[in-house]
């Protein structure tokens, strides 16, 4: 049997290197979209041409509804084996005296209610053998001061569930991780008010350098694979000696 994997937010960044690498890997994939279908559309066509099936699903990860749609639409690609919580946002960079209370919410509606909706049909779901992958930030341990402490304080309570979570399902043969990066070169610094923060922020890495997406979805792809069968509970640190 052929694994199906969801993997939300997976038409950029690194949830889109996930869905490639896990195509490569042998998994038929179900992408979770907020807004780019043209971006969804292309991610679909090349898990397509590596000879595995693939559809993306618009949904909105923090309603209830909507996550249903999108588990029941992953269904008709076989049996769930795997889900990837990778949905997320941050909000513009600044202290945490100029934020505001709309971006609050966002983040943490988002970053963590999406991914406890998400993991809920997941557990409801996936049998023995099945694995979910959080996707955190090293911001969790970092705090983020100055820049955005909420993100931060929102992915250490994706941290929180990642252990719980794997706890809880542990009992049913289900195995719940977690993902770290650090500075990763994608849109999200964009989005936050810093395109070029990959590369202002490379000093301070002790690599030298910011990572790249791929680099991520590896790491996930293990930790989804029978190689990491031993592995629950953990939230690997992918994020250049941050």
């Amino acid at each position: 049997m052929q694994p199906v994997t969801i993997v939300t937010g997976g038409s950029r960044g690194i949830g889109a290197a996930t869905a490639r690498r896990l195509a490569h890997a042998g998994h038929h994939i179900a992408i979770a979209y907020r807004r780019d279908h043209t971006a969804a559309t292309d991610v679909v066509a090349d898990i397509q041409a590596t000879g595995r099936n693939a559809i993306a699903v618009q949904a909105d990860t923090t309603d209830p509804d909507a996550v249903t749609h999108l588990f029941d639409t992953a269904a008709t690609l076989g049996p769930l084996t795997g889900l990837v919580n990778n949905a997320g946002v941050t909000s513009p960079i600044g202290p945490i005296t100029d934020l505001r209370a709309e971006d609050l919410r966002h983040v943490v509606d988002v970053n963590l209610i999406g991914y406890v909706l998400c993991a809920q049909q997941a557990a409801r779901r996936l049998t023995r053998g099945g694995a979910i992958v959080n996707v955190s930030s090293a911001a969790a341990t970092l705090g983020s001061p100055g820049e955005y402490v909420h993100y931060a304080a929102a992915k250490a309570a994706t941290d929180t569930l990642t252990i719980g979570l794997a706890k809880e399902l542990a009992p049913h043969g289900i195995r719940v991780n977690g993902v770290a990066p650090g500075i990763i070169r994608t849109d999200l610094h964009a989005l936050s008010g810093a395109p070029d923060r990959a590369d202002t922020a490379a000093g301070r890495i002790p690599l030298g350098r910011a990572g790249e997406p791929d680099e991520i979805a590896t790491a996930i792809a293990w930790l989804l694979s029978p190689e990491a069968s031993y592995a629950t509970g953990t939230v690997l640190r992918v994020s250049g000696g941050l």
